[in-house]
């Protein structure tokens, strides 16, 4: 790949430097979390960029972080496995789609089979 030349301080993407030691971010709003009954998630089974390991993931979760991570703790749990969270996703560790789908209908949600 060949390195870019940066003309302007544009061409950083929008990223500003300060030396203003008593500069403070503005901190997003927490999104609201939708009920169990308004939510529409998605799982998918997958095994690209992940070395031909298998995971399920779980897409479309309207709300915060911490009760994203809780829902992912809650499907590793149930299903005895590993798992993250990241990019609003839960990834759990082999093909589990059934199972979650089952897990998450008796939580209340809206899940759709996407894929094979």
């Amino acid at each position: 790949m060949s390195k870019k030349k940066l003309n302007s301080l544009e061409d950083l993407g929008g990223f500003v430097f300060s030396t203003n030691t008593n500069f403070e971010f503005e901190n997003e709003e927490q999104e609201e979390t939708l009920v169990p009954k308004k939510q529409f998630l998605e799982a998918h089974f997958s095994n690209k960029g992940r070395g031909g390991k298998t995971v399920t993931v779980i897409t479309g979760f309207v709300g915060s972080e911490d009760d994203l991570k809780s829902l992912g703790k809650l499907l590793k749990t149930k299903c005895g496995v590993g798992g993250s969270v990241k990019d609003n996703e839960i990834i759990i560790q082999g093909n589990y789609r059934d199972k979650i789908m089952e897990i998450l209908k008796k939580e209340g949600y809206n899940i759709k089979r996407v894929g094979g």
